[in-house]
């Protein structure tokens, strides 16, 4: 249950504090005093979009802190799941800045805002003004009664599947739509991929090819400069080598006279064996060099077949040219395989859809029990509300699979003794909508583990004996949860456990919202303003004091 509520700078609000209590809290106030602000302020803590524009002073952050008591075996697993630590008296808070950042926060604990939201829609109901005119919408009507029958792990269950039909269905469509584009392309790319395959580009080293076609395109050359070369030093008379060896044999005599003249000997015979070793590679490569025109032809066909590809595909690295070769067979690949995924898809869709079917069904057949149960449940509230005639059916419709299974429902209402049900949209007046929304809420508090209900003005269009029905069911229903409810009906204020008034303070510069318990003496005077105005009298007093009493 909420224990604590904590707003500062927020709407009208600049600090104010409220400790509910358990059973019925009822809150009362002046008109646009800020009664309905602190909805606001607790779907802050639910994870509702947060708006700078809220702020009570547009300088300072603000802050929405809610306490709350839980029980442990049943909250325990959620704060394990997201890795907090869990504590009976749990704190949620929400900060928004000036700039618009917003923060959220368990137990000090920054958290996600989907956290924030998972465990705030775990603590708290709360009903606004807004919901009651959603009461005529199906998908509404629906998600309540989903809620009655319990339905929430099997449409969760049913959700999952139903997401995988979807996205199994796109893809499917998907193919099927690009499936001519990829035939048609096949052709044009499978003459691509042969061509480049034909340049075998896997067992070509380039370098190594140009270097060749380099040395076959002048072997000519190379081979006369080259023989030149080696007869130079070799075989020419006199030649290079000849000429070394004899001023080796001059340095040789004198080698003897000292370190230096030895070095120049030992420099000079080092040279001689190197050059000899260097005619000697001169002539073989002068012998091994050969003109071969096929080999440079069938080079120049190669490199030119790289080039001309290169050229066609804008590319200039053979690594890219490669990369292309891989990329077109994949293509080819899949467009050969497209059959065979189409037909697996459609498999598998056909699959999806028989396992979403068995699990609609499954949730069609717990809404139906569920709404003859609900049925018979609200026509008895409504009778106690002062409609001893109302009729409440649920027609139900089937239709092929969707987000919420096989079933569209309509909520049909009469208040009237032989009047045929009709939609509620058709039908309901203001008073009674909100009667059905009591009613709905009251059923649904026996069957939900909702710690907390917030209730505001649950009692539009309602006046009389009937508010004293409404006050008597909202006492029963806070027998089993915590209920704080926002009323303008003295008959239902005098039901609260305790009560809250929620005031304007003008004394500064800047309207600010206030909030106070009230003792036992302001209560009645409180009530009695409820019944007479604001200088109430005797008969009003008294007539505040029996409504408290009883």
């Amino acid at each position: 249950m909420l224990n604590k509520l904590f707003i500062k700078n927020y709407a009208l609000i600049k600090e104010l504090e409220l400790s509910p209590e358990k059973g019925l809290s009822i809150i009362t106030g002046e008109t646009g005093a800020g009664k309905s602000i602190m909805l606001g302020a607790l779907g802050l803590l639910m994870g509702n979009r947060a708006d700078t524009k809220a702020l009570y002073d547009d300088q300072e952050k603000c802050i929405i802190e809610g306490g709350f008591l839980l029980i442990k075996t049943e909250f325990e697993a959620f704060f394990i799941e997201n890795e907090l630590d869990f504590e009976e008296n749990t704190l949620l808070r929400r900060e928004i800045s000036p700039q618009g950042k917003s923060r959220a926060f368990i137990n000090d604990t920054p958290v996600t805002l989907e956290i924030l939201k998972s465990l705030g829609q775990r603590l708290m109901d709360i009903h606004s003004q807004h919901d009651t005119l959603l009461l005529s919408n199906h998908n509404y009507q629906l998600n309540l009664l989903d809620q009655y029958a319990r339905n929430q792990n099997l449409l969760s269950k049913y959700s999952s599947i139903f997401e995988e039909y979807k996205k199994t269905l796109t893809e499917l469509n998907s193919l099927k739509n690009n499936a001519l584009s990829l035939q048609k392309e096949f052709d044009y790319n499978n003459f691509l991929y042969k061509e480049i395959v034909e340049a075998k580009l896997a067992t070509i080293d380039l370098t190594t090819l140009e270097s060749r076609q380099l040395e076959l395109e002048n072997a000519e050359e190379l081979k006369q400069k080259l023989s030149l070369s080696h007869l130079g030093l070799l075989e020419s008379e006199p030649s290079a080598i000849s000429i070394l060896s004899e001023i080796n044999g001059i340095l040789a005599a004198i080698s003897n006279y000292g370190i230096t003249y030895k070095d120049l000997k030992e420099r000079l015979n080092a040279s001689l064996i190197e050059i000899k070793d260097l005619a000697e590679e001169i002539g073989a490569l002068a012998e091994k060099i050969e003109v071969d025109p096929k080999q440079l032809d069938l080079i120049n066909e190669s490199l030119n077949k790289i080039f001309k590809l290169q050229q066609k595909h804008g590319l200039t690295e053979l690594s890219e040219l490669i990369a292309l070769e891989t990329e077109l067979e994949k293509k080819l690949n899949f467009t050969e395989n497209l059959a065979g995924k189409i037909s697996e898809l459609e498999q598998k869709a056909v699959a999806n859809k028989n396992e979403c079917h068995v699990l609609a069904l499954e949730i069609s057949k717990h809404r139906k029990t569920a709404a003859k149960e609900l049925c018979e449940k609200m026509q008895t509230v409504l009778h106690e509300l002062g409609m001893p005639n109302a009729v409440f059916t649920v027609e139900f419709q089937e239709k092929e699979i969707a987000q919420k299974g096989l079933d569209e429902i309509i909520f049909t209402f009469s208040a009237n003794k032989g009047v045929i049900p009709k939609s509620l949209k058709d039908v309901a007046s203001g008073g009674e909508f909100a009667r059905l929304m009591l009613a709905f809420k009251y059923e649904l508090a026996k069957k939900t583990a909702m710690p907390t209900m917030v209730l505001d003005e649950i009692d539009t269009g309602i006046s009389g004996e009937i508010a004293i029905k409404v006050g008597q069911i909202l006492v029963e229903m806070s027998k089993n949860i915590q209920v704080i409810t926002i009323t303008h009906l003295h008959q239902i204020a005098a039901k609260g456990h305790v009560h809250f008034y929620v005031y304007k303070d003008n004394t500064s510069e800047k309207t600010n919202s206030k909030i106070k318990q009230l003792s036992s003496d302001e209560r009645i005077i409180t009530i009695a303003q409820m019944i007479g105005g604001e200088n109430p009298s005797d008969s009003a007093i008294k007539n505040a004091i029996e409504l408290l009493q009883n």
